[in-house]
């Protein structure tokens, strides 16, 4: 029984991106033969989970939706996020994993909250989606839009400077009543996190810690604020995982990852002081900072200075290290820490 489960599991998890090769792929991580593994899918397709086009060696096979909702609710001032998750999403999640289903519940209590307390929205959507594999949830609201609101209330030229400052937690527009911990977190939590508002999308990757910006290619802007969050029902991830890589062992949330490609605006390259202190912007609140230059082929010699000599030699407690690296920036950043003679080992 627990090599036939381990076979369903094997299935389940790899036929999106292997649908018509499902069945080779599982006779060879197994040694069976195609027989044994078609009557496997069958017996999946039997009890609802996939779905099945085509005959013989041209069948494809895919996942089904095991749930979809929708519901739509008013947001007042006395909506609480903890009741319309045990409303809504939770009673469908009553068959999966405990660190998934707590998973769940931080991030849709978060995205809801945010809701509740930034968006000036009359109301808020929430979308649930499950298939044997995964779990997607969406919190859609016709707000004032998250990176508007951002860009705002700091004072920022651009809405898309508040995906950076995001990127980085410890933001907020509410400190009375925020930490500006939400997002950071819940993004990192999940396999995939998006957040769409205006003419914008923010990506973040947990498993890649990848941060992407997209810009709409048609410039159709989005009403509000639409919170996608991914979750595998397999994951392995828990929430206090998460909250202890960023977290020092006695206070708390000391430590951020910034990647470097959110203050790059379109083919812009990263060349001047003004774009590594946006970089920089509230580095001061953490301990711990790692800038990830993914997406980042080259940086010029005044935007490395800024950061990793000037910035550097005026916080010598707050340590940066960085990765995803192209020889250039490593470069460039053992230029500048040489030209000062700043000892030490390239971070």
């Amino acid at each position: 029984m627990k090599k036939i489960n381990e076979i369903k599991d094997f299935i389940i998890q790899i036929i999106e991106k292997h649908p018509k090769d499902v069945t080779r792929l599982t006779a060879e991580r197994f040694g069976l033969n195609r027989r044994t593994i078609v009557d496997h899918l069958q017996s999946l397709i039997t009890a609802g989970l996939l779905t099945a086009e085509g005959r013989t060696k041209a069948r494809v096979y895919k996942l089904r939706t095991v749930i979809e909702e929708s519901w739509t609710l008013p947001i007042t001032p006395d909506s609480e996020e903890h009741q319309v998750w045990q409303t809504t999403v939770a009673p469908h999640l009553t068959d999966v994993p405990d660190n998934v289903r707590a998973i769940c519940q931080h991030g849709f209590n978060e995205m809801f909250n945010n809701a509740i307390d930034h968006s000036n929205s009359p109301d808020a959507r929430v979308d649930l989606k499950t298939t044997a594999a995964s779990i997607k949830i969406r919190i859609s609201d016709n707000g004032i839009g998250i990176f508007e609101k951002i860009r705002t209330a700091l004072n920022l030229a651009d809405p898309r400077e508040a995906l950076l400052e995001l990127s980085k937690g410890k933001l907020t527009t509410a400190p009375e009543r925020h930490a500006g911990e939400g997002i950071f977190f819940t993004s990192r939590m999940f396999e995939k996190f998006s957040i769409l508002s205006g003419e914008l999308v923010y990506l973040a990757q947990a498993s890649k810690d990848d941060d992407w910006l997209f810009e709409f290619a048609d410039g159709k802007p989005i009403a509000g604020t639409a919170v996608d969050m991914n979750i595998s029902t397999r994951s392995t991830r828990t929430t206090q995982s998460v909250f202890d890589r960023f977290s020092g062992v006695d206070d708390g949330f000391t430590k951020t990852h910034v990647p470097v490609a959110l203050a790059r605006y379109g083919e812009d390259r990263l060349v001047s002081r003004s774009q590594a202190r946006r970089v920089l912007a509230r580095f001061e609140k953490f301990k711990e900072v790692s800038l990830d230059f993914s997406g980042v082929a080259t940086i010029g010699q005044p935007f490395a200075d800024e950061i990793f000599r000037v910035f550097a030699e005026q916080n010598p407690n707050i340590k940066i290290t960085h990765s995803h690296a192209s020889d250039q920036i490593k470069s460039m950043v053992a230029w500048v820490r040489g030209s000062r003679g700043i000892q030490g080992p390239l971070l």
